[in-house]
């Protein structure tokens, strides 16, 4: 079934005082189109899905591994290929437009119980 969407249409929750997310999804890949202020830190966490990050604009500092050993600044222009289950934390630098792509879809983020962005 094809489905056209105007991201103007979709609607927008707010996580926390530093979070918007938007998202879409299909049977086997989910887009988010985030927002997020200056200084939010993601915590670190992992997951299944595998995760492409896409920055728009602002700066998104990572550090992956379990022992943060691994650090890399993403920019304006610039993607990150984030492999399932690899453990990933990430600092805004400047307010942050983003867009991530994972597949499978996250079924937290659908069902709303991804407690990690709501703090």
């Amino acid at each position: 079934m094809l489905e056209k969407i105007n991201w103007d249409s979709v609607e927008e929750e707010q996580l926390n005082p530093l979070i918007k997310r938007k998202m879409i999804w299909g049977e086997k890949v989910m887009v988010a189109r985030m927002e997020l202020k200056d200084k939010c830190l993601v915590p670190q966490h992992h997951h299944d899905n595998e995760q492409i990050t896409q920055v728009i604009s602002g700066t998104i500092r990572f550090w992956l591994g379990k022992d943060k050993s691994e650090v890399i600044d993403i920019g304006p222009g610039e993607s990150l290929i984030i492999p399932s289950n690899l453990p990933h934390e990430a600092l805004m630098i400047g307010d942050v437009v983003e867009v991530d792509t994972f597949s499978p879809p996250r079924a937290d983020w659908i069902d709303g119980s991804d407690d990690y962005l709501k703090k």
